[in-house]
């Protein structure tokens, strides 16, 4: 899955103190150290080895009233209001990686910008997280926990240009691209049988074709 980097390195983390129990004021330190800047209640509890939630949930409130940590959504905690919003993008529901125009503005492929982030996921909803609008889209789960394409930095699942490209064909029937000269053709024609899509094959063969000519 998507979130299995994430995971494994809490998991990693969380096995190099199950030895020691960290002590009370070990708690939010092991937060602190931590490369991420957004945090849900079950990734605090493998981190601190607590199998109790109300444990991990009360302690986790505490630290916000003392103003150590700051809540952004539900079950979900930041380091401080300095959080990456892309990543906390990504973490209302998992799987879930950034694609769609705010990958595709990003690169130049169009020109348009957006002050919502684009996020696939498996539901379709769109959504205000901390004052910020996430617009999620559904994806076919063997489409979603594909990981070709996707690249995992400082926390964040996202999209090439290529598979956000394929990402927004793949949901829309027609869709106006500003420049698809930048594009990795190989890598489309690569990732394009993760789709199983028969008329997305047929619409990116025709996209090709016109840029070519």
């Amino acid at each position: 899955m998507l979130i299995c980097g994430l995971i494994g390195g809490i998991k990693h983390l969380s096995s190099s103190n199950m030895k020691k129990k960290p002590t009370k004021g070990d708690f939010l330190e092991i937060l602190l150290r931590s490369p991420h800047s957004i945090f849900s209640t079950k990734e605090v509890a493998l981190l601190w080895g607590e199998d109790d939630a109300s444990i991990v949930s009360n302690r986790l409130k505490s630290y916000v009233r003392a103003g150590k940590l700051v809540r952004v959504h539900k079950g979900l905690y930041a380091k401080d209001k300095d959080y990456n919003r892309l990543e906390l993008a990504t973490r209302v529901y998992t799987p879930a990686y950034i694609s769609f125009e705010t990958v595709l503005a990003r690169e130049g492929v169009v020109f348009q910008h957006y002050e919502n982030i684009f996020v696939a996921t498996y539901v379709s909803r769109e959504i205000v997280v901390d004052k910020q609008k996430v617009s999620l889209i559904r994806m076919k789960d063997y489409v979603l926990t594909n990981t070709a394409g996707i690249v995992h930095k400082d926390g964040v699942a996202m999209a090439d240009k290529e598979r956000a490209f394929l990402d927004r064909l793949y949901v829309s029937k027609e869709y106006h691209f500003d420049n698809l000269s930048n594009l990795d053709w190989d890598k489309v024609f690569e990732l394009l049988p993760i789709y199983r899509n028969k008329r997305l094959e047929k619409k990116v063969k025709e996209y090709y074709k016109n840029i070519k000519e």
